[in-house]
C-alpha cells in the first residue's frame, strides 16, 4: 500500500464537503469503496473521485400537474355560481 493512494475517512470528507459520519454511511451503503486496515477505513484517491463524479442528491420529479383552468360557469376561485330562472314555474 503506497500512502499517497490512500486517505482517510476525515480527509475524504473535507475533499467531498461532507461530515465524516457521511463517509461512513457511504462506505456501510457500499457506495464509496474503502478497505479497513485494523479498526481504519482508508479509501483509494481513485475510489475517491469515482464519487465526487456522481451526481449527489435526489433526482428531481416530475412534480404537481397543472391545476385545471376554472369553467366560465365557474366564479374566479373555482367554485360553481348557481343562479335560479327567473319567470314562469
Amino acid at each position: 500500500m503506497k500512502a499517497d493512494e490512500y486517505i482517510s475517512t476525515s480527509d475524504a470528507a473535507r475533499h467531498l464537503g461532507i461530515t465524516r459520519q457521511r463517509v461512513l454511511q457511504l462506505i456501510r451503503n457500499e457506495r464509496l469503496k474503502a478497505e479497513k486496515f485494523a479498526s481504519v477505513y482508508m479509501i483509494r484517491r481513485a475510489d475517491l473521485a469515482a464519487v465526487e463524479d456522481r451526481p449527489q442528491g435526489r433526482p428531481p420529479t416530475a412534480g404537481r400537474p397543472p391545476k385545471p383552468k376554472p369553467s366560465p360557469a365557474s366564479g374566479q376561485d373555482g367554485r360553481v355560481i348557481v343562479t335560479k330562472k327567473r319567470g314562469k314555474k
